[in-house]
């Protein structure tokens, strides 16, 4: 399998003046978890964390997530703290390339970059450009070069009758064209006609009225092309392009947004990005084994999913942990755009949106959207060493409209069975009824 050396990564940092003591102390600042740090800092494990005691805990809670816990919508089980530490691939390629990525002069395009975290190092409040820089290292956080989730379960939930309204079955794939680091072809797929760093499709198998409805969203690897995307209708039957303006539609009467999948798919120049330092902050990281999970099953794998509690229904019934983690604040530049501003917590090791706010257009919370991530070596056998966090749950929850969507969903990092064609807009009708 081809890779990254790390030997010769090492040597050639090691013969460029300055840079072997600064990827050091890089490598310890980005990868490196200091469970004795976070134990002193963290609640203890098993703390649960309700409106009889959130006010003990607020430093290390969202303010809003902490006021929702105050009202008895929610209540957080502190959990043991975990390491997620990525692929070896993705710290050789840091520790090689770090440091040679740059900005542009305008519209946030990033230059020079190879592989591994664009930009490794503290980032500082003091510099003008740390927002953007955050925005590309989630870009291109670590991740599997390809994914796939056999089943996804999409629950509609009215938070005034606390009733489910409906559930929508999906499933998805992924697969990243470029800046792969662990499966072959590495670094890169020879063809990619596209121009694209990755893909990702999502197609509805039931109920029967969303049956076949079938997105294809292309991560361009210009951030200055045109947004590339497509959808197949069944009832059209036909592909339709997915106009910028349709990405911030409700999708298929979702709280979701097209935009809003994998925490952002909108182009990083489309946005002024704010950092806003570091905190430590609870979040729903975990281990999926110790999570008290749902009656239902996966269907071919020796998995169970996560269960939701809580107001409705609406939050995963998981457990979070400390967590030092980047404030990014993205501003949309489109004028029409029916946000105001977009709020992540980036957590800090793996950089991955985990916790996110949307504001409507007078300024107002509008949606808490929640990411849960559990760790790959204890989740399913095929997962096991990869590195890769799991997107494991997640919810949107609408605060104004009192409506909710919830999903689990079952991951599998780098299968066998992948191929570039089933991410071409002419496989989107494929098998359609």
């Amino acid at each position: 399998m081809q890779g990254f050396d790390i030997r010769r990564s090492a040597g050639w940092l090691a013969a460029t003046t300055g840079l072997a003591l600064w990827t050091t102390a890089a490598l310890a600042g980005d990868f490196d978890l200091d469970l004795a740090q976070v134990q002193e800092l963290s609640p203890e494990p098993g703390t649960v964390i309700s409106s009889a005691n959130v006010a003990e805990y607020r430093q290390v809670l969202d303010p809003d997530l902490a006021d929702l816990i105050a009202q008895d919508w929610y209540a957080i089980t502190v959990g043991e703290p975990v390491s997620f530490d990525p692929h070896p691939n993705f710290v050789a390629a840091t520790q090689q390339y770090g440091g040679q990525a740059q900005l542009g002069d305008a519209d946030s395009q990033i230059l020079n970059y190879t592989a591994g975290r664009p930009f490794p190092g503290e980032l500082s409040n003091e510099d003008p450009r740390a927002g953007e820089k955050l925005a590309w290292n989630m870009r291109y956080a670590f991740a599997a070069d390809n994914t796939i989730i056999p089943e996804m379960y999409w629950g509609y939930r009215d938070m005034r009758s606390q009733s489910i309204e409906r559930t929508l079955t999906f499933n998805a794939q992924g697969m990243r064209y470029m800046y792969r680091h662990v499966n072959d072809p590495v670094p890169a797929l020879p063809k990619n006609p596209y121009a694209v760093y990755s893909a990702i499709t999502l197609e509805a198998e039931d109920p029967t009225d969303v049956e076949g409805t079938k997105l294809l969203i292309y991560y361009n690897s210009d951030d200055n092309a045109e947004e590339q995307g497509w959808m197949y209708v069944p009832n059209l039957r036909r592909v339709r392009r997915v106009a910028t303006t349709t990405r911030t539609d409700s999708f298929l009467g979702s709280d979701i947004m097209i935009e809003d999948f994998l925490g952002y798919t909108g182009r990083i120049k489309d946005m002024e990005w704010k950092f806003g330092g570091s905190t430590w902050i609870l979040l729903p990281m975990y281990r999926h084994d110790l999570q008290q999970h749902a009656a239902q099953k996966a269907r071919k794998y020796d998995y169970q999913f996560v269960e939701f509690t809580g107001h409705s229904g609406c939050f995963p019934q998981v457990s979070w942990q400390l967590r030092k983690a980047y404030v990014l604040e993205g501003k949309p530049r489109r004028d029409d755009h029916p946000l105001s501003k977009r709020y992540f917590y980036v957590d800090a090791q793996t950089m991955s949106p985990i916790l996110g706010k949307v504001y409507d257009r007078a300024g107002t919370l509008w949606k808490m959207l929640m990411a849960g991530l559990a760790h790959p070596d204890y989740h399913l056998a095929e997962n096991k060493g990869s590195g890769a966090p799991l997107l494991d749950s997640s919810a949107a929850i609408d605060l104004q409209n009192k409506h909710c969507t919830t999903l689990q969903m079952v991951t599998v990092t780098n299968p066998g069975k992948l191929s570039p064609k089933d991410f071409e807009p002419s496989a989107l009708n494929t098998g359609a009824r």
